[in-house]
């Protein structure tokens, strides 16, 4: 089965930080990252979609980042 996640942070070195973490866990970029203005907050935010393969059936309780 393939895993879906978007990570998102504030446009720091977290960001990037999140993105290689999940990188090095077995995840896949999945698309072009994403860059908007969260207005709320007054800052600019990261995106990106990841996806990952797993010998798991999905239930809707699963934590995605600890696969």
């Amino acid at each position: 089965m393939k895993l879906y996640r978007l990570l998102t942070e504030e446009d720091t070195a977290a960001f990037c930080h999140k993105v290689s973490e999940a990188i090095s866990k077995g995840w896949e970029l999945y698309g072009d990252p994403t860059y908007a203005f969260d207005a709320a907050n007054g800052v600019m935010r990261c995106g990106q979609a990841v996806t990952k393969e797993v010998d798991a059936d999905y239930h809707p309780d699963m934590k995605l980042g600890a696969q």
